[in-house]
């Protein structure tokens, strides 16, 4: 059986923070910003249960069920908040009945939000939440057919079809939909973290210029997390130190070259991604030889540290950004 929520305390598992979010409880304050979001006919029409139009008095319902739902022990339905900003993107629920060994996920996000993301961080951090916390057997979902963008999102978390079919009530509809059951198990589930605990190392560099600039170089297309920002480098090669591995990176990303004995270490990044842990030291380098070019296709920026922020950078490199603004000023 399910752990209770009321027994561990609302206040020991919520909220729950991801690199880019925050997932609290909704309060009477949210309700004209969730009617915005989840009003959207696009939002809308892929769910069973929102009213469209939409008003007020089904998100005040809504905030009501979810205090109850928390206080019985029987889920946890949270509001999708950007950590920077508190903005709300979306909401996301995990549910089970007292004797029900799975706990039923859904979710949206409002129009936006959408192509950040926000949906598999959020996801994936609630179905955590329920198998580490709520000791739960599984998590199952559905989708329409023609909604391929939650699918998408439910692959990436684990969720696959397992055959089964559901007869899914849509109220707002005036319906019944039938829609493709997909699950994950707890054992599937350990899995798939274990997968996500597998240890990546990787170098990189923040250039500094006389002018107390940092170097910044864009991902390509074709790369992974292309067009985000990042400071040069790469992986460490097995049988590399990392200065090696980062005085090779330097030369054949941008045809520098640097000695190890003008590599400062500065910090490092511990982050976990969809399927691997990252680990990176960042160094610091002044001096070197050559000119910085782009040889690998990607775009390069000398920042200043005040602005570092207004690049977007995958999650592991964000952290770095307050050490470097510390030493270099900004």
């Amino acid at each position: 059986m399910p752990g209770r929520l009321g027994g561990t305390g609302c206040a020991a598992v919520l909220p729950v923070r991801t690199d880019r979010l925050v997932l609290r409880p909704p309060t009477p304050e949210d309700v004209a910003d969730v009617v915005a979001l989840a009003g959207d006919w696009a939002v809308a029409r892929h769910t069973g249960d929102i009213p469209h139009p939409l008003t007020d008095a089904p998100i005040r319902a809504w905030i009501g069920t979810t205090r109850q739902t928390h206080a019985d022990g029987t889920g946890v339905s949270v509001l999708i908040t950007e950590a920077e900003t508190g903005a709300i993107a979306g909401a996301v629920t995990i549910a089970w009945h007292r004797h029900w060994p799975e706990a039923e996920l859904g979710y949206w996000v409002g129009r936006p939000f959408w192509g950040r993301g926000y949906a598999t961080e959020a996801v994936r951090a609630i179905t955590d939440l329920g198998f580490a916390t709520f000791d739960l057997a599984g998590v199952f979902s559905s989708t329409r057919g023609d909604n391929t963008a939650s699918q998408r999102v439910l692959d990436k978390v684990g969720l696959r079809p397992d055959g089964g079919v559901l007869e899914v009530p849509a109220p707002a509809r005036g319906d019944t939909w039938m829609q493709a059951r997909r699950a994950l198990t707890r054992d599937d589930w350990v899995r798939l973290r274990a997968a996500r605990a597998r240890m990546v190392l990787v170098v990189a560099a923040a250039l500094v210029d006389p002018d107390g600039r940092v170097l910044l170089a864009q991902r390509p297309e074709g790369k992974t997390m292309a067009g985000l920002w990042e400071f040069p480098g790469g992986k460490v090669a097995t049988g590399e130190t990392p200065e090696a591995a980062l005085i090779r990176e330097l030369r054949e990303e941008l045809g520098v070259d640097a000695r190890a004995a003008c590599l400062a270490p500065l910090t490092f990044a511990s982050h976990a991604y969809a399927d691997f842990h990252l680990l990176m030291p960042l160094y610091i380098l002044r001096n070197w030889a050559g000119t910085p070019t782009a040889r690998e296709g990607q775009a390069l920026a000398w920042v200043r540290p005040a602005r570092l922020r207004d690049y977007p950078m995958p999650a592991a490199d964000r952290p770095l950004i307050p050490v470097l603004q510390d030493l270099l000023g900004g």
